[in-house]
């Protein structure tokens, strides 16, 4: 057993799903690998995702280290976001994620839509 932020976990798995399980949190990070986004452009390309959901995730990943929340000096403010290095090193594991549902849902035939990578 480990204990990360006061909660008990059984394995480091748990961990990882605290961190990036949340429902909008790999939208948000498949995004912004794209590019550094400011709050409106990922409002836009996480459609469903209300302003103050936004901002909390933003701010639960930022505090997790795996996002970066850069506040330019500039009237009105310009504020951006970017994946963390630390952030980067999902990138291998969202990409196997939507290898598997590419697979999955290719050898099960019941879907509708296009399999696209860039608008998840």
């Amino acid at each position: 057993m480990l204990i990360w932020k006061g909660k008990k976990y059984i394995c480091p798995v748990e961990v990882t799903m605290d961190i990036i399980g949340k429902k909008w949190k790999v939208l948000i990070l498949w995004h912004l690998n794209e590019s550094t986004k400011r709050f409106s452009e990922l409002k836009e390309v996480v459609p469903g995702i209300s302003q103050k959901m936004l901002a909390q995730q933003l701010k639960e990943m930022e505090e997790d280290g795996i996002i970066k929340k850069t506040i330019y000096p500039e009237i009105p403010p310009k504020v951006e976001y970017s994946v963390t290095e630390f952030g980067k090193t999902l990138f291998p594991l969202l990409k196997s994620m939507n290898t598997w549902a590419e697979t999955y849902l290719t050898e099960r035939g019941d879907y509708s839509g296009d399999l696209c990578n860039k608008k998840c």
